[in-house]
């Protein structure tokens, strides 16, 4: 199915499942909730602190209706998808050292800390998802297989866990392959007569369809970290810029529509592809430049006319962006005719959340945020022999999720779902230990899963697919609601504080109670009125 969506202005209705997040005992170290994303992960060299975004009052829909997600699901981890629906209890706390833990809510008559008004609609939500990397199937690959089943059912089963039902896929290796490599590696075969994804099929395929085996109609899109060298002036996989003859911009074109191609015959349908991971940052791993007008020009002369000719359901999207230095280049293909025609949403990620609400009012595209911030920063000084995986993780985690829905993103995406304890990725020249949802620990073969994990459960456990967010007011903030398709609400709050909250929540007549946990978190999931 086609990605694109109808942009709408819809008042937030929310069917009630509440998210609350208290910050734990190390609250006396956590940056608050209102701090910029600066204070919880300092201003990382992907991207400063731009421009102020509100929460968008217009956000897009999203990609449009359920996609066909692949038909080729291997046995992988096993699994259908086919069991009934697991029914979720009415409120989940996690607090530190204690997560998930079910509970339930009652109903009273005192007026509400906090309202819901059904009638006042936000963006619509299009779904929650991650990246999948070669090291983390290398890594599940070493559990048991009853252990790799369930920490695919962790992350894809449709009825628990997080229920992603998105992936987003490299085109040849991203920093976290086991090597690099990219899908042509012949100098000058524009025709892309060597094409191949056979190294695909060694990790990254396997790895899809085990998670295809538990959804089969999980829908994926694609971006490149760097085209092949010998489409780069240093002739590298790292860092360079992109040659910028018409020749070279033809077979890229070509590449990533041999790839949509070569990847549908796996059964792997690429709803959308992003011309490049992060155009404006070159890295000491598989990465490229790209200038302002040698972008523009090549949506609008190369990557767009090719698609529309040989891939015409195939969505193009402008990303992935990550760096406030390319402001100019959304400015510059959103402003230009012929290069905007084929732009169906804009992809950001890192430092671009405060750019979020203006390019929903301005270009009035679907948004998605590309990839959650994988903590430990280099350039604070973190330690880099071994990813912390820490309770302070989970909290950044929750600030920087409930940033990018209140601006208006219709869909959010976790970078790596699974890695090794350690974290490294194939940067040697600045160690970098980042963090994951599960981790592996290599000395035992044992799954880990990370407080991480449980906050995106906690928002993608409960919001559905078609769900839209909702308005909230009252005497707590930052709180996030949503209604989802079958009427259920679930409303998303924080808790900073160091002793557990009573909290209410109203809603038309009704009025339900709940505590959320000190420095934790707490969804209410309440059925449809």
């Amino acid at each position: 199915m086609h990605l694109t969506a109808v942009v709408k202005s819809l008042p937030q209705v929310v069917g009630l499942s509440f998210l609350a997040l208290g910050c734990g005992t190390e609250s006396s170290s956590m940056p608050s909730e209102d701090a910029a994303s600066g204070a919880t992960g300092g201003a990382p060299p992907t991207g400063g602190l731009g421009a102020t975004g509100g929460g968008a009052t217009g956000g897009a829909s999203g990609f449009g209706a359920s996609g066909s997600g692949g038909t080729g699901a291997a046995s992988g981890t096993g699994g259908t998808g086919g069991e009934p629906p697991v029914e979720l209890p009415s409120v989940v706390t996690s607090g530190q050292d204690s997560f998930w833990q079910p509970g339930t809510v009652t109903q009273v008559t005192a007026a509400p800390d906090v309202s819901l008004d059904p009638n006042a609609t936000y963006q619509d939500w299009v779904g929650f998802g991650g990246t999948f990397n070669e090291a983390g199937w290398e890594v599940l690959l070493l559990l048991s297989p009853s252990e790799r089943d369930r920490a695919m059912r962790l992350l894809f089963d449709p009825n628990e866990g997080t229920r992603f039902t998105w992936g987003r896929v490299p085109v040849g290796s991203s920093d976290y392959g086991l090597v690099r490599y990219t899908l042509d590696e012949v100098p000058g075969d524009y025709s892309m007569a060597r094409f191949s994804i056979e190294r695909d099929r060694e990790y990254l395929i396997p790895y899809i369809r085990a998670a295809q085996a538990l959804n089969p109609t999980l829908r994926f899109w694609a971006s490149p970290w760097t085209p092949p060298p010998w489409m780069k002036d240093n002739n590298d996989y790292d860092a360079g810029n992109m040659l910028n003859d018409p020749e070279t911009l033809g077979a890229h074109a070509l590449y990533l529509a041999r790839f949509v191609e070569e990847y549908a015959n796996e059964g792997i349908n690429i709803e959308a592809i992003y011309p490049q991971n992060e155009p404006g940052w070159p890295q000491d791993y598989p990465s490229c430049a790209w200038t302002i007008e040698q972008m523009t020009d090549y949506i609008g002369n190369y990557l767009g006319p090719l698609f529309a000719q040989r891939l015409p359901t195939t969505e193009i999207w402008l990303g992935t962006i990550s760096n406030p230095i390319n402001d100019p280049m959304v400015y510059s293909v959103m402003g230009d005719a012929t290069a905007s025609a084929y732009i169906t949403g804009i992809g950001l990620q890192w430092g671009m959340d405060y750019y979020a609400a203006q390019y929903i009012a301005d270009f009035g595209l679907p948004l998605m945020q590309t990839e959650h911030r994988c903590g430990n920063y280099p350039w604070e000084g973190a330690d880099q022999t071994r990813a912390p995986n820490d309770y302070a993780y989970a909290v950044e985690s929750w600030i920087l999720i409930h940033r990018w829905l209140e601006a208006g993103a219709n869909s959010y995406f976790a970078w790596n779902m699974v890695l090794d304890t350690v974290g490294l990725n194939l940067d040697v020249v600045r160690p970098w230990a980042q963090n994951a949802l599960l981790t592996v620990e290599r000395s035992t073969n044992t799954l880990i899963v990370t407080p991480a994990y449980y906050v995106f459960r906690h928002f993608s456990g409960f919001i559905d697919p078609g769900a839209v967010r909702i308005s909230t007011a009252g005497s707590i903030g930052n709180v996030l609601a949503f209604q989802n398709p079958d009427g259920s609400v679930v409303t998303v709050m924080h808790n900073p504080g160091d002793t557990p909250r009573p909290t209410t929540v109203g809603w038309g007549a009704t009025t339900v109670e709940f505590e959320v946990p000190a420095v934790g978190w707490a969804t209410v999931d309440w059925p449809p009125a």
